[in-house]
């Protein structure tokens, strides 16, 4: 039996010379230390020898046994490092150089407006409002002065909801809100994403708006033009002038729009691409708060004035930024985001 052992352990080692794969590598072990390879086999025989002669037996067993793994180990090791440099040779990136740092993420430049000019009105002493982006009519138009036939109330312009509630056109429901908890005075800012039915390079059917108000006693339109012109100077620039046009908005009496000089020709060139040669950009709607407002949150009109005003601030960031499709900041194109 020793005879046995010895000439399967050089059988086994001859065997294993000529692998060339793991899976060679696997059919020889099996072969000769398999449960029915060639080891079990020969220990079959073991219940033949004399007692006194099986420890000796025994023991090179299990040395023939233990060369054999040893070598298939080796050889499984050196297998799996050659597999490797094959696959590394052929790879185009080399894993043993430096990693390549990640690029920081980048502000979105609507973020970066709405930042910037939240910061501004904070500077002001005003303070920061919220309110639900889905609302009912009563805050969304009733209580804001709108007439049950004002068109803004028709399902071309607003987005309707089944429960009879929708999503909001304006941020001015939360002047409503504010108004409805808390007593003046207020300066109050309120920015956050509103919703209207309509899209187009211009237009987007979510955009987002600041709107702001003052309430308290003796507040003129002399005050809302100087909050609109020292906030609109530090947006876009120090010598930026402001233009009020009449215009209409049911919840603010008189109401104005407001105009900024172009600050780009700063005087109307006929090729300016930003003003059209008119030297004026039209930038926000705004006026005092109408009487009809304060008697729907329970403020005497003759007690309390105030002036609200709302801008968009994808309008700026466009004006801002020289962007001629709306649909852009939308799109999530890294090379539009990473110009900011």
């Amino acid at each position: 039996m020793k005879a046995a052992l010895q000439e399967l352990r050089d059988h086994a080692l001859e065997a294993l010379g000529g692998c060339a794969d793991e899976e060679g590598l696997e059919a020889v072990r099996v072969q000769f230390l398999g449960r029915k390879g060639e080891l079990t086999n020969v220990l079959r025989g073991l219940r033949e020898v004399p007692p006194e002669q099986r420890p000796e037996i025994g023991a090179l067993a299990n040395e023939v046994k233990d060369a054999v793994e040893t070598r298939i180990s080796q050889l499984r090791d050196d297998l799996l490092r050659r597999r490797r440099e094959k696959e590394l040779a052929a790879e185009s990136v080399d894993i043993t150089l430096p990693g390549r740092r990640a690029l920081p993420g980048h502000v979105h430049p609507l973020t970066q407006v709405m930042d910037e000019l939240v910061g501004v009105f904070i500077s002001l002493g005003f303070s920061v409002a919220d309110g639900p982006e889905i609302e009912d009519d009563y805050h969304n138009f009733e209580a804001l002065n709108f007439p049950h036939d004002h068109p803004a109330r028709d399902m071309q312009d607003t987005f309707f909801l089944p429960s009879g509630m929708l999503l909001r056109t304006h941020t001015s429901p939360v002047q409503i809100r504010v108004m409805e908890s808390r007593q003046p005075p207020l300066r109050v800012i309120v920015p956050g994403a509103v919703y209207r039915h309509d899209s187009d390079t211009t237009h987007s059917p979510m955009f987002h708006q600041i709107e702001g108000f003052m309430v308290d006693k003796r507040v003129t339109f002399a005050d809302l033009k100087g909050v609109l012109t020292l906030a609109l100077r530090r947006v876009f620039g120090g010598d930026t002038r402001l233009r009020f046009r009449p215009s209409f908005f049911p919840f603010t009496e008189p109401s104005a729009e407001v105009d900024i000089s172009c600050f780009q020709c700063k005087v109307g060139e006929p090729g300016c691409r930003i003003c059209k040669g008119t030297g004026w950009l039209e930038i926000l709607g705004s006026g005092m708060i109408d009487p009809n407002v304060f008697r729907f949150v329970g403020y005497d009109p003759e007690a309390y004035s105030g002036f609200a005003f709302g801008l968009g601030i994808e309008r700026i960031a466009m004006l801002k930024y020289q962007i001629n499709d709306i649909r852009l900041f939308a799109g999530g194109d890294l090379r539009f985001l990473r110009q900011f």
